[in-house]
């Protein structure tokens, strides 16, 4: 995190405390035998690692992890005082494959007699697939209802290039790795077209089933009705996609008159009292600051645990980085480092890495995988896969015995692709020029000042190769006669749903983290309930975030072997250069066509660093 964005937030600190005596504590003093209904409110992300407090701070949505919302619709399960559950989906964003992972949740929930109701201002295709199977599922009478289908885009960036002046010079292993062709292409590749189609048809076939089986519907009628959208709430109540057209107000009308008049809504079930903090009490604060500082620190239990180690991001090689205003990467020396410290740690008996990432550096992944091994070599474990395990995501995944993976989980992408962009012509036209001075012929082979010459290419396809083979050496060695087909058949960079993968032979079973977790326990022969599930490394607060920022604290000694590896990342392009010069042409188009374009062009600095890397292509899914 920036220091000086630290330093700000440590400013703002100051006037929070003259403010905090006009917060409203939360009524702390509600009897533990009222009845309860849980309200799950998904208005914002639901983010795989715990989501980090300085987003929220600074005017980002916090969300909730995936780990802690479905852990929280299981205590509601077993809690006797909840009477009922509540969703509310207000256009927060949750990924195909966590739709999957909740709708076990809901489920089992129904299961144990727990009724569940979901309202929602207005509804896609995930919302019905997510909520449809509730005991009550209804939408505003002016709400849409966006069952339209499933669509999806590719970017394709060459003509904008060509547009401010800049030259892509990309080499790719596998005729499906198709991760390079936004900038060399204006259109794809047969190959990428046809990966592109069957990954749709899969997880299209994935979305019909789960509606269908959520409004006890055959599946050629849930066709008609995507055939036939968008509907109107009422026309949609018609047609039995939706139990009722009301309003929030009739909606908590009808709870209150099925529950009771007192029964209590409670909007943060589940979560830690201990870390709500009460801006009405200026004490409060200063507890939190004596926490940060290692007073009074939380006593870990005693009981043997589960460990979940996330890889959540694009892979990096180096720190893990995130954002205030969105979006992180996977530091590979943070992740090593916490698996070392998982398999030298004699509470933790198995271990879980949950692997949501496109990839990135093949330096990172190697480290990954390695501590994985280190891992396997003390305790079980088992890899979850989540919404993307592709390309680097699944070399850091393929080291475990077994991977599990949702059906619509995105995996595969065994390939590397390698470029780099000449920009001189952009430079040209504001007047900048470049005297080049170097030694060795191919001292600038990594330049944006130059192209590759035929033999630089030639090096660069023997280096890739090189990786290559590595990548899919370890997946031969592992999966062994799991693989249904020959790895060049199965490798390439063709990318797969997890139902797809799991009919390869690159994962072993269908299921959620919460099943991974349970699998790995038993492998490890701890009995239900006797262990807890713990992430690894706890996640920071605001104030621990500063303090270590500020003091340079969370680093280690063993950092220092792989430091070569952070400070050997070079970019030869800043992130914000060649999105300043394309968003003239962009200020025009559409919001999320926009959105799209820039995060391409910002993926770009790991490849622009490291040269060489494990990457999925940019494909983004619509509603």
């Amino acid at each position: 995190m920036n220091r000086r964005l630290f330093a700000l937030a440590l400013a703002l600190l100051v006037p929070l405390l003259a403010l905090a005596p006009l917060a409203r504590a939360e009524d702390k003093q509600s009897s533990a035998s009222t009845p309860t209904i849980a309200v799950f409110k998904l208005d914002g992300p639901v983010t795989e690692s715990p989501p980090d407090e300085m987003s929220a701070i600074f005017g980002g949505e916090k969300g909730v992890s995936l780990k802690d919302l479905v852990a929280h619709l299981r205590k509601a399960g077993d809690d006797p005082n909840v009477k009922a559950v509540v969703f509310t989906a207000e256009g927060g964003g949750i990924g195909l494959a966590q739709v999957e992972e909740v709708r076990q949740a809901i489920q089992q929930l129904r299961a144990k007699g727990k009724d569940v109701y979901a309202h929602c201002d207005s509804i896609g295709m995930r919302e019905i697939a997510l909520l449809g199977g509730a005991t009550r599922f209804s939408v505003v009478p002016t709400g849409d209802v966006w069952v339209t289908g499933l669509f999806g885009e590719a970017p394709y960036l060459r003509g904008l290039l060509d547009k401010i002046g800049v030259q892509p010079d990309f080499l790719t292993c596998g005729a499906y790795k198709s991760a390079a062709e936004l900038f060399m292409r204006t259109e794809p590749s047969p190959e990428a077209d046809a990966m592109q189609n069957w990954l749709m048809d899969g997880i299209y076939q994935s979305l019909v089933t789960m509606i269908a089986q959520n409004r006890k519907a055959d599946e050629s009628k849930v066709r008609g009705w995507i055939d036939n959208g968008p509907y109107s709430a009422g026309k949609a109540k018609e047609q039995g996609m939706i139990d009722a057209a009301e309003y929030r107000e009739d909606f908590e009308k009808m709870l209150k008159g099925k529950y009771g008049a007192d029964v209590k809504f409670d909007k943060k079930y589940g979560e830690d009292k201990q870390k709500q903090l009460d801006l009405s009490s200026p004490m409060a604060i200063f507890k939190l600051w004596g926490e940060a500082m290692g007073a009074g620190k939380k006593k870990e239990s005693d009981k043997p645990a589960v460990a979940v180690v996330y890889v959540d991001g694009g892979i990096v090689a180096g720190k893990s980085e995130s954002s205030p205003l969105g979006g992180k990467t996977a530091g590979s020396t943070d992740i090593r480092r916490a698996l070392d410290e998982v398999a030298n740690d004699d509470s933790v008996k198995a271990v879980v890495l949950r692997v949501d990432s496109p990839g990135g550096s093949a330096t990172g992944s190697e480290i990954i995988l390695e501590a994985t091994k280190r891992v396997k070599a003390k305790k079980p474990l088992v890899v979850s896969m989540g919404n993307v395990a592709g390309s680097g995501g699944y070399y850091v995944a393929c080291g475990s015995d077994t991977i599990f993976a949702d059906e619509n989980t995105i995996t595969g992408s065994i390939g590397v692709v390698a470029g780099k962009f000449y920009t001189n012509l952009v430079w040209n036209k504001v007047g900048i020029t470049f005297k080049p001075y170097k030694r060795g012929k191919n001292a600038g082979i990594l330049s944006t000042g130059e192209t590759w010459t035929p033999e630089q290419k030639q090096k660069m396809q023997s280096w890739m190769d090189e990786i290559y083979g590595v990548f899919k050496s370890h997946v031969t060695t592992i999966r062994g006669d799991r693989l249904t087909k020959p790895i060049d058949e199965l490798a390439g960079g063709r990318v797969y749903t997890g139902k797809q993968a799991l009919e390869l032979g690159l994962i072993d079973k269908l299921g959620t983290l919460n099943d991974a977790v349970a699998h790995v326990a038993k492998e490890a022969k701890l009995a239900d309930g006797s262990y807890e599930v713990r992430v690894h490394p706890q996640p920071k607060n605001f104030v621990e975030e500063l303090i270590a920022e500020l003091t340079g604290g969370g680093d280690d000694e063993n950092d220092s072997k792989y430091l070569s590896v952070a400070v050997a990342r070079n970019a030869q392009l800043s992130r914000g250069a060649l999105v300043d010069a394309a968003l003239p042409y962009l200020n025009q188009l559409d919001p999320a066509r926009v959105g799209v374009v820039v995060r391409a062009l910002r993926n770009l600095e790991i490849m622009q660093e490291e040269g060489c890397v494990l990457a999925m292509p940019e494909t983004v899914f619509g509603k």
